[in-house]
């Protein structure tokens, strides 16, 4: 595969991705939406069909990898380095990408972006969550054990799809992997909203700093290195790990 075929194809894979999760969580969070409060088991599906889409369509290209913890596992495992810039590359400028849609698809929305409280009063509906990961309870040490383990539960199940002969000539790889990452959301998503991906987070928060939302709160920096360096460990640790085991 070339530079171009990766870089395009990652863009295009991991765009659709965060187009579907981001614009999952939108339709779940956001005042008049009709999925309105439909809640995490909605999100986790949306967030797996999005994986599902995006690596079947950047796979002819790219592979699908769409997340540098994945690349980051393969690489370790394989030893080959020399294309992985070209994988983040595409897959940073994706996620922005895809976080520019999903706006989009709500923009009547995000400017609706207020809650009704007693008496008639109006109060800004904070809208990082629909963008980003964002913890239920802020313990760093706690949230970045739980995007670690979250992201070898991931990485280590695609590696070992890999001695499957077959599964990835059918395709049948990325459906496992869909699943996975649904499994992942309602197992392991619970402490933090389950990053498991440097680009998903990363991506979308920088898009959302920029993003002219009325009232949208804050986008949270001081805990962004968590959903990028914890999935990133998770990604090593796993390619460590099935370089040595398999």
């Amino acid at each position: 595969m070339s530079n171009g075929h990766i870089f395009v194809g990652e863009v295009i894979g991991t765009a659709i991705l965060i187009l579907f999760g981001a614009g999952v969580c939108a339709a779940v969070t956001l005042r008049h939406s009709k999925a309105r409060a439909a809640g995490w088991i909605v999100i986790a599906f949306g967030w797996g069909f999005g994986v599902l889409a995006g690596a079947y369509t950047a796979a002819p290209l790219s592979g699908g990898q769409l997340n540098p913890a994945v690349t980051l596992g393969i690489a370790v495992d394989t030893g080959k380095w020399g294309k992985v810039w070209v994988y983040l590359l595409g897959q940073i400028v994706g996620a922005m990408i895809g976080a520019v849609l999903a706006y989009l698809v709500y923009l009547a929305q995000f400017q609706a972006n207020v809650r009704e409280e007693g008496g008639g009063a109006e109060e800004p509906l904070p809208t990082l969550g629909i963008f980003s990961t964002i913890p239920e309870i802020r313990n760093p040490v706690a949230n970045l054990i739980t995007e670690i383990i979250a992201t070898m539960a991931l990485v280590l199940p695609l590696l070992a799809c890999g001695l499957t002969k077959g599964l990835g000539e059918s395709g049948t790889t990325v459906l496992i992997v869909s699943l996975l990452v649904v499994g992942i959301g309602l197992s392991l998503g619970g402490p933090t909203g389950y990053a498991i991906n440097p680009a998903r987070d990363l991506g979308p928060r920088i898009v959302h700093t920029f993003l002219p939302i009325p009232n949208k709160g804050t986008s949270d920096w001081g805990y962004a290195w968590i959903p990028v360096v914890g999935p990133l460990i998770g990604g090593t640790l796993a390619g460590l790990l099935y370089h040595a085991a398999f």
